[in-house]
């Protein structure tokens, strides 16, 4: 039992101090001392560390303290995204559906924004209404499923989600209004999202 406390006593403080090393990067990455930021974050994305692998992926994606590479940045972005990281999902899904440093595949790209959309990112969720409300990426066209991911974004703080929620409105039945606004109610982070919704397809 000693042992087993031990372990757990060690794995917490090891996990603390990788925190603290992250902490100290992105601290770094915000001051644009991107020397510093890499030191800091590259050894914990090596071991592991998600929201590491994803800093170390942005700072690849944008040239940052490194040479800018597209591939470097999926491969960082991809390890994060693996352990759920959401904005990094978000990213692996972008890259997906433009096709950067990876063959263009909407099927994946959307598998990696629902992914991010299913844990509450806005981004996703705004990106996801987008491919319902015009039938991009294979999905089909549903204004209420796309209502109910605005609604979602636009209560996260998303301006454009609000916008487009404001525009899909104008076509869309009262019966359809009402089914949008009750999925979105219902709906809780972590859990799937609808896939179609009973009004709003065409």
């Amino acid at each position: 039992m000693k042992k087993f406390i031990l372990a757990i006593g060690l794995a917490l403080a090891l996990q603390q101090s990788a925190m603290a090393g992250f902490a100290e990067g992105a601290t770094a990455y915000n001051n644009k001392n991107y020397a510093l930021a890499l030191k800091e974050i590259g050894p914990l994305a090596r071991a592991g560390n998600a929201d590491a692998q994803h800093l170390l992926g942005l700072m690849y994606y944008m040239g940052r303290g490194v040479p800018q590479d597209y591939k470097q940045a999926l491969a960082w972005h991809r390890k994060a995204a693996l352990q759920g990281k959401a904005d990094a999902q978000y990213v692996v899904g972008a890259m997906y559906y433009t096709g950067n440093a990876v063959i263009q595949d909407h099927k994946q790209a959307v598998a990696w924004f629902r992914k991010a959309a299913e844990q509450g990112h806005a981004d996703a969720q705004q990106v996801m209404g987008l491919m319902y409300r015009y039938h991009m990426g294979g999905m089909p066209q549903d204004n209420v499923i796309a209502y109910m991911l605005w609604n979602l974004a636009a209560a996260k703080g998303s301006a454009t989600a609000a916008e487009q929620r404001s525009a899909v409105v104008k076509h869309m039945t009262q019966e359809q209004i009402e089914e949008g606004q009750a999925l979105s109610a219902a709906w809780k982070p972590n859990t799937p999202l609808p896939t179609k919704s009973r009004t709003g397809g065409e």
